[in-house]
């Protein structure tokens, strides 16, 4: 079986077990929901605090891309980072991957391949 294959296989995969534990959740709250009706005296305004212990190279990663609203491609982001030009995009790709797993930064997949990265 190819590598490519099998790690295409593995995230339909967990595409379908993160739709059904949704779904799962989705109905424990309307279920909730319908057997006590609540009704709030007044609204409650929910702060989202996010702590997420980023390594150093992760950090440059989120400066650089938040730096460039418009949005920068893993390249030109090794590029400003410092990295030479034949493995620029390859050490920009594992730190932005742990960064989109977080939400701190949006893919934007652009005509064929290309893709380029915003911060949210």
């Amino acid at each position: 079986m190819r590598l490519s294959h099998k790690r295409n296989v593995q995230k339909k995969l967990q595409k379908r077990v993160l739709a059904f534990a949704s779904n799962i959740v989705q109905y424990e709250q309307s279920r909730q929901s319908e057997v006590t009706p609540v009704v709030p005296a007044k609204p409650v305004q929910v702060k989202r605090e996010v702590t997420v212990n980023l390594t150093p190279k992760q950090q440059q990663v989120l400066d650089i891309v938040s730096q460039h609203s418009d949005g920068i491609n893993p390249k030109s982001i090794g590029l400003e980072a410092g990295q030479e030009d034949t493995k620029a995009a390859s050490w920009a790709t594992g730190a932005l991957k742990k960064l989109l797993e977080e939400g701190l930064v949006e893919k934007v997949q652009l005509s064929g391949n290309k893709v380029i990265y915003k911060a949210q």
